[in-house]
């Protein structure tokens, strides 16, 4: 379910050039598939490190919460932290979301690059800025469902491994191996 949630958010901040939650997904996708990996192949550490990224995961999803309500100095409308400055793009839900009717202002500002369209956004159902906040909420549900998740399979594991008794070690149960019988009865020798 995370992959799933993770790829289609994804899929928008490439729409929108986003180059911050770009990157920070992708890391975030090959955490969970080294998690899975490591669920399957029973290897606490990797989950124990997936468990670790969730932590990080869900502060991420804190500060994009906190940077579309604008909490703090925190200004959506200066969204150039999420393209790294490179690009003037906003979130795609800005001009897409539903039921929003985009119009183009002409003449453009002067202020406005000669590459890009001065547009107007009105109509919208519901408020791109909401959008992004109900994906990142999305995210930390999964993320905290995902970590105790871990931790639980950390322990089953761990659990597991401490209760393994080795064939012929020191066991509850007194097990001896096999005595070996001579048919051969050995007889002191005296010189």
């Amino acid at each position: 379910m995370q992959i799933v949630c993770v790829l289609e958010r994804q899929i928008f901040d490439f729409l929108g050039y986003q180059w911050a939650p770009i990157l920070a997904n992708f890391v975030h996708i090959i955490i969970v598939i080294l998690g899975l990996f490591g669920t399957i192949q029973y290897r606490p550490r990797y989950i124990t490190g997936y468990a670790v990224w969730l932590v990080l995961w869900v502060t991420w999803n804190v500060f994009v919460i906190c940077f579309y309500l604008e909490a703090g100095d925190l200004s959506k409308e200066t969204d150039l932290i999420l393209t790294f400055n490179i690009s003037m793009h906003r979130s795609w839900w800005m001009e897409n979301g539903p039921g929003c009717m985009v119009t183009s202002v002409t003449p453009a500002p002067d202020w406005a690059p000669e590459d890009h369209r001065y547009i107007t956004v009105s109509g919208c159902f519901l408020e791109y800025q909401y959008i992004e906040v109900a994906h990142s909420s999305l995210q930390i549900v999964l993320a905290l469902a995902g970590f105790i998740y871990a931790c639980y399979v950390v322990k089953c594991i761990t659990e597991e491994e401490d209760s393994f008794d080795f064939i012929g070690g020191f066991d509850s149960y007194g097990y001896q191996g096999p005595q070996k019988t001579s048919h051969l009865q050995l007889q002191p020798m005296y010189m």
